[in-house]
């Protein structure tokens, strides 16, 4: 038996015991594959390592086919051609995506803050110390990623717009490179890139705490969510007693983590600690926050559209 596959069953048996009696769907409009986008650091990638969708779907046939992405700005690209059903991203790339085809999407759920989970990383020797001192500056972020969001609000609270800055767009291993190698000035990233990122010992100019709240959001295609609203709910019951194990589990969520990135237990550990875990349906005041999200971009001139969010959440049973 692989070490993998010695993992899974440990996690499975051992703490997922008190949840066994998860409920199956009582039917599906068809026996298609749900096709699931993921990122190498969240919930889905724990969700794919225990089994529990799988677990879930086989009595009604349903298979549950795994794609990885990068970021989440490219997941929802994948999503919106039609390629996956439903992915996990932070708070950024779904509005970014209903701009650009509204309608796509759907918001199902979310998760708990993790505002330590992203920083603003300056070399160690940067003259730049203050927020101030970013008005020139060439910094690197992925667009229409979280850090987007988080540089925005960044640069408000420093009196600055993207105007004011020399914008980098780069995939987080690219601007790390050009990091390294003094390209650029500064660099908002995100865990697990960031923990990995410290190992080198840059300087943390601000993380995003009291500044952003830097959630995870959970999406489906519209499609999915009108035609296959049975399987969405099994997807939402199988993330929520995933996100409930992992909560009691941070040793095991670490060594899959660290499996799956290709990083170490040390470095991984690092950015667990920074997070919780916890599946919760879309509400008003989540609806709320991320509109305001929404119209940030919008007033800064980085959206090409309003989107209405509310227009965009599901509504398990409901007709769309």
């Amino acid at each position: 038996m692989s070490a993998r596959l010695s993992l899974r069953r440990r996690a499975v048996l051992g703490g997922l015991a008190a949840l066994a009696a998860a409920p199956r769907i009582t039917h599906a409009a068809s026996t298609a594959p749900i096709r699931i986008g993921y990122q190498r650091y969240s919930t889905l990638i724990l969700l794919r390592h225990l089994g529990l969708l799988e677990e879930a779907l086989a009595p009604q046939g349903i298979p549950v086919v795994w794609s990885e992405f990068v970021a989440g700005p490219q997941l929802l690209q994948a999503l919106a051609a039609g390629a996956i059903d439903f992915g996990q991203t932070g708070d950024a790339p779904p509005v970014f995506a209903e701009a650009a085809q509204p309608g796509g999407l759907v918001y199902i759920g979310y998760e708990p803050p993790a505002p330590r989970a992203e920083a603003l990383l300056v070399p160690a020797d940067s003259p730049i110390h203050a927020l101030g001192d970013l008005r020139g500056k060439r910094i690197a972020l992925n667009r229409a990623s979280n850090v987007h969001w988080f540089l925005l609000e960044v640069l408000k609270k420093a009196g600055l717009s993207f105007a004011d800055i020399h914008p980098a767009y780069l995939p987080p291993p690219s601007a790390r490179a050009a990091f390294e190698g003094g390209q650029i000035d500064a660099w908002a990233i995100w865990d697990p890139y960031l923990s990995s990122a410290l190992a080198t010992h840059p300087r943390i100019l601000t993380t995003a705490e009291g500044i952003v709240a830097n959630r995870e959001f959970f999406l489906a295609s519209r499609t999915t969510a009108t035609h296959r609203a049975d399987v969405l709910r099994a997807v939402t019951d199988a993330i929520a007693r995933t996100d409930q194990w992992a909560q009691n589990h941070p040793a095991e969520v670490t060594q899959i983590l660290a499996t799956e990135t290709g990083l170490s237990e040390d470095v991984v550990r690092n950015a667990v600690v920074t997070r919780q875990f916890g599946y919760h349906p879309m509400d008003a005041g989540i609806i709320a926050e991320q509109q305001a999200l929404a119209d940030g971009f919008l007033n800064a001139h980085l959206l090409p559209a309003h989107v209405d969010v509310a227009s965009a959440v599901w509504t398990p049973g409901a007709a769309r």
